[in-house]
């Protein structure tokens, strides 16, 4: 399941997994989509590793972007992970 964390000024949605528990480590993805006229570009990393598994049609500058927005956001996506997703009233 993914859960919606914030979209981006550009379009791009940021989305996150529930907790994945992989040999004892808590793990999410992390899935950054922007549409564009031929489709998306998109990209995905998966925490605590930073291991980022796929990226296309986002420039080398844009990923920087996207790297450090992970960065600074990291531990808010897992704390939201757990609860199930950001509540919204």
């Amino acid at each position: 399941m993914l859960y919606p964390y914030i979209t981006l000024s550009d379009g791009t949605e940021i989305l996150h997994s529930q907790i994945i528990n992989q040999d004892g480590i808590e793990k999410i993805e992390v899935h950054f989509e922007r549409p564009e006229d031929d489709g998306f570009a998109i990209a995905r990393c998966i925490l605590p590793e930073y291991d980022w598994v796929k990226c296309e049609k986002f420039t080398d500058e844009e990923m920087k972007l996207l790297k450090k927005l992970t960065e600074n956001n990291a531990s808010l996506m897992f704390k939201y992970a757990r609860l199930g997703g950001i509540k919204i009233a």
